[in-house]
């Protein structure tokens, strides 16, 4: 009987085996019997990449969007497109995109971690500032501007990023943005000096930023490449020979030349393109030394939004409660309506607002300002719900006894009131506070690096996502945890109060 459970066990594994190499020798063909290719980039970084077209915004355009057309085609399927934030589009692969085409630059990480295609683009980086600023070369940016350090703008995640952060010795304070527009728009209002991008991103929106230049050449030039996931190699393969055919039969120098992208030029800076070795993976105890100071700078950087935002948002929300019971008739309309629209609006749009539309009325705010006042201001409308119901608690009689004894309505709330509906309200506000930790990570939109953000890019820049993310996980825990037990303690007494 053992025998037999032997052979039994030894056939269950070697099926296993089997089954594991036949689900990945069929990636290519699952492409081929679902009959389309998808492929993820991010429309928000822009032309000419991939980007709404002006004529019908329902459809995309773009080189790439034309370059993954030729490649589907080349596979006998067609291409559909998944939308991603950029510096994460590698996580979209194997679910639900089986490739990334949206100007990943081919470097010695992306080489380690993901199967890279042959290059179908070569670009280099692009320094710009405003016409009339003081920066007027690259070599500048060695020593301090007028204002000190230089502020720069970048893509997360990017080539321009990865250059910057490895510089020291320039004197720039390095901006991430999501969308490569942004910095433009941040160059343009004044809020940074200069932005680096790649050079043909600047050639396509040239005649929308024309109080913009160039300052000097491109340089520290790179290419792109289509990422496939390591345990595809056929789909990998199959991409990798569509691309030979396409630079082959001149269908990629037509493209380019569509594009105002300089067909001729590309093809022969592909033709010599040289192979970009892959880089060496770190162990977990080299990852934790390496990203440690980071994160916690990062973390660091969490604790001092919440902590400046959220007693912003208890003086706001008290304000906001006690406005609309005890206020003038007049003012409780307006207090109401500013609830309403912010619990109905979404965090992220209204960071957008406050950081990058108020510069255009004239107020540019800095981004760590910007992040507070719009926290403090959310959570201020939810704040004012919970204070409301916690004065609404305290008895009526307590309220006319105070009158009856001589005090002022605002000597009744300020010394009868409010102080018994604090302590009621003390639970759900700690657990306000303990949220905020969290919602944080939204300033990352305007360019706060924060613990998740942070996390965000060195997952991406290392390929250690799960490593990371339980480091990330552990500081989260460490900062919040306090505050869950001080929370069950005010509740305990609240318990034994009563």
């Amino acid at each position: 009987m053992r025998r037999w459970r032997a052979v039994i066990v030894l056939l269950a594994g070697c099926s296993g085996i089997v089954m594991a190499e036949m689900a990945r020798a069929a990636e290519l063909e699952a492409v081929m019997a679902r009959g389309e290719l998808v492929w993820a980039a991010d429309q928000e970084g822009g032309g000419p990449h991939v980007f709404p077209d002006p004529d019908a915004p329902q459809r995309l355009t773009g080189f790439e969007v034309e370059l993954a057309d030729l490649i589907a085609g080349e596979l006998g399927v067609r291409a559909r497109f998944q939308q991603g934030q950029w510096d994460r589009l590698p996580l979209l692969l194997g679910h639900p995109a089986d490739c990334v085409i949206n100007g990943i630059e081919l470097v010695p990480d992306r080489r380690r971690d993901y199967a890279c295609s042959r290059p179908y683009f070569a670009y280099g980086l692009q320094l710009l500032a405003r016409r009339d600023g003081p920066l007027d070369t690259v070599e500048k940016l060695a020593a301090a501007g007028p204002a000190g350090r230089w502020r720069v703008g970048v893509l997360t995640g990017s080539a321009a990023e990865m250059l910057l952060r490895s510089r020291p010795e320039l004197l720039t304070d390095v901006i991430g943005y999501d969308g490569t527009i942004d910095s433009l728009e941040q160059v343009h209002s004044g809020v940074l000096d200069a932005a680096l991008m790649d050079d043909c991103i600047f050639a396509f929106y040239a005649d929308r930023f024309a109080d913009l230049r160039a300052v000097g050449r491109p340089f520290a030039g790179g290419y792109y490449t289509v990422l496939t996931a390591r345990d595809t190699p056929r789909l990998s393969a199959a991409i990798d020979d569509a691309l030979g055919r396409i630079i082959a039969d001149g269908r990629l120098k037509t493209l380019y030349d569509r594009w105002d992208l300089g067909g001729r030029q590309q093809l022969l800076a592909l033709r010599d393109a040289a192979e970009i070795p892959a880089a060496p993976r770190r162990s977990f105890r080299e990852l934790v030394v390496e990203t440690a100071p980071v994160l916690l700078s990062a973390a660091g950087m969490t604790v001092l939004l919440a902590c400046l935002s959220f007693p912003l948002a208890i003086l706001a929300g008290l304000g906001l409660a006690i406005g609309r019971l005890y206020g003038p008739v007049w003012l409780r309309p307006f207090l109401t309506a500013f609830v309403e629209v912010v619990r109905g609006t979404p965090l992220m749009l209204q960071l957008y607002a406050i950081f990058f539309l108020l510069p255009k009325v004239g107020l540019a705010l800095p981004a760590l300002v910007a992040a507070v006042v719009g926290l403090a201001l959310n959570y201020a409308a939810y704040e004012s719900e919970i204070y409301r119901a916690g004065l609404k608690a305290v008895p009526l009689g307590q309220f006319e006894a105070a009158l009856a004894l001589g005090m002022t309505k605002w000597q009744a709330l300020r010394h009868v009131i409010v102080p018994q509906a604090v302590r009621l309200v003390i639970p759900p506000v700690t657990n306000d506070f303990i949220a905020l930790f969290k919602d944080t990570s939204v300033c990352s939109v305007i360019t706060v690096i924060e613990l998740t953000k942070r996390y965000s890019v060195l997952a991406l820049s290392t390929g250690r996502i799960v490593e990371l993310a339980v480091i990330t996980a552990i500081l989260y825990l460490v900062m919040s945890w306090p505050l869950s037990l001080l929370s069950r303690r005010f509740e305990a007494r609240q318990e034994n109060a009563a």
